[in-house]
């Protein structure tokens, strides 16, 4: 019986040693951020406010959403103004912007998260989280 509970014992541990943890507890994978582009950014508010994104979801110009016009919907995006290093975490729930070469639309409330709202538009990188 000793042998069996032995040889059931280190079966579990070289099991956990394969997954890359150990028994009695786990390693969490923490993905490393993942540069996506740079570029100009530009942000939407007041006039599409309520309005139904492109993944059905109501827009909200408060909250810390973005539109882009690849990257999945529910993508945590990591967005830094270039210009002076402010960086805010967006969710894209929404398509575009489809206005000239610009990479990202904000909303209203992250564009003021990184100080963007007086200019209009600001030299941006993201980053996939």
């Amino acid at each position: 019986m000793k042998l069996l509970l032995r040889t059931a014992l280190t079966a579990a541990l070289f099991a956990g040693t394969l997954a890359g943890g150990y028994a009695g507890g786990t390693d969490e994978v923490v993905a490393q951020p993942r540069h996506v582009a740079s570029g100009a950014a530009s942000y939407y508010g007041k006039r599409f406010h309520g309005r139904t994104t492109a993944n059905g979801e109501r827009f909200n110009m408060n909250s810390m959403t973005a539109a882009h016009r690849t990257l999945p919907f529910g993508t945590k995006v990591k967005v830094t103004n270039r210009r002076n290093g402010k960086s805010v975490v967006v969710r894209i729930n929404d398509r575009g912007p489809f206005h000239g070469k610009r990479i990202i639309d904000l909303s209203q409330g992250a564009a003021s998260r990184i100080g963007m709202i007086s200019s209009g538009t600001a030299s941006v990188s993201l980053d996939v989280l």
